[in-house]
C-alpha cells in the first residue's frame, strides 16, 4: 500500500509535466509600425540593433554633409555643379560581440545599405557586383585594408564599370559587466569608410547599453523540481 501510494506521488510530477506540454500552445501576430517591439531577455535583438544603425548611420552621413563641397563644372547659366554623390562599396557587416547574431547580420547589411541609397551623400555598390568582385579578384573582406590589396580591387571594380571612392566596413563589438548573475552589456556599431585613392579614413559609433535580469521566479523554478 506504502508501495502504490509512493509510485503514485512519484508519478505526479511527469503527469503534470506532459499535461503541461500539451495544454500549451503556439501563436503570432503581426506586429505593425507603432507597436512595441518584443524585448530579448538573453540576446539583443531589434529593440537593440535598430537604434544602433539609426544612430551610427546618422553621424556619418552628418559628418560627410558637413565637408565642403568641390565644385567639378558649371552649367550653361554659370551655375556650380556640385560633385556626384559618393560611391560606397559597403563591405559588409563584422560580429566582434559576445553574442551570436544569427540571421541579423545580413539583416543589418540590409538596413544600412538601405540607409545610405535614401541619402543623396553616398550611391552605394550593388551587394551583388561586390561579391562578384571579391569572387574574381580572390580576396576576402579584411584583405581589402592592405593598400596593394585596395588598389587591386578598387581598379578591378573600375574595369568592370563600377568605379568606387570609399569602402565601408561596419563592426558590432560588445562589453560585459556582470553583479552576480544578473549583467549589463554595452553594444557598439562602429561605421568605418576608408577613401580608396588616400587611405584616409572616418569613423563614426553608435553605443547602446542593455540590462539582463534574472527574476525571482526564474530562481524558484530553478530549485523546485516540482515546478518544472
Amino acid at each position: 500500500m506504502l508501495r502504490r501510494a509512493f509510485l503514485v506521488h512519484a508519478g505526479a510530477p511527469a503527469i503534470l509535466a506532459l499535461a503541461g506540454c500539451r495544454g500549451q500552445r503556439q501563436f503570432a501576430r503581426i506586429v505593425n509600425p507603432g507597436d512595441k517591439a518584443l524585448m530579448g531577455s538573453h540576446q539583443a535583438g531589434a529593440e537593440t540593433f535598430g537604434p544602433l544603425v539609426d544612430e551610427a548611420v546618422a553621424k556619418l552621413l552628418a559628418r560627410n554633409a558637413e565637408a565642403p563641397v568641390q565644385q567639378v563644372s558649371y552649367d550653361d547659366a554659370g551655375e556650380p555643379i556640385p560633385c556626384p554623390p559618393k560611391r560606397i562599396c559597403f563591405v559588409g557587416v563584422e560580429n566582434k560581440s559576445a553574442e551570436d547574431i544569427g540571421d541579423f547580420k545580413d539583416e543589418l547589411y540590409q538596413v544600412i545599405d538601405t540607409r545610405l541609397l535614401q541619402t543623396p551623400v553616398f550611391q552605394p555598390l550593388n551587394r551583388r557586383v561586390v561579391d562578384a568582385g571579391l569572387l574574381e579578384t580572390r580576396l576576402r573582406p579584411d584583405q581589402l585594408c592592405i593598400p596593394e590589396h585596395m588598389r587591386q580591387f578598387a581598379a578591378h571594380l573600375e574595369r568592370e564599370g563600377e568605379p568606387i571612392d570609399y569602402l565601408l566596413y561596419a563592426t558590432l563589438t560588445s562589453g560585459t559587466t556582470r553583479e552576480n548573475k544578473d549583467y549589463e552589456r554595452s553594444y557598439r556599431l562602429t561605421m568605418e569608410l576608408i577613401d580608396v585613392r588616400t587611405g584616409d579614413y572616418d569613423k563614426q559609433s553608435a553605443d547602446l547599453v542593455k540590462g539582463y535580469h534574472h527574476s525571482r521566479l526564474s530562481r524558484w523554478r530553478a530549485t523546485n523540481p516540482l515546478s518544472r
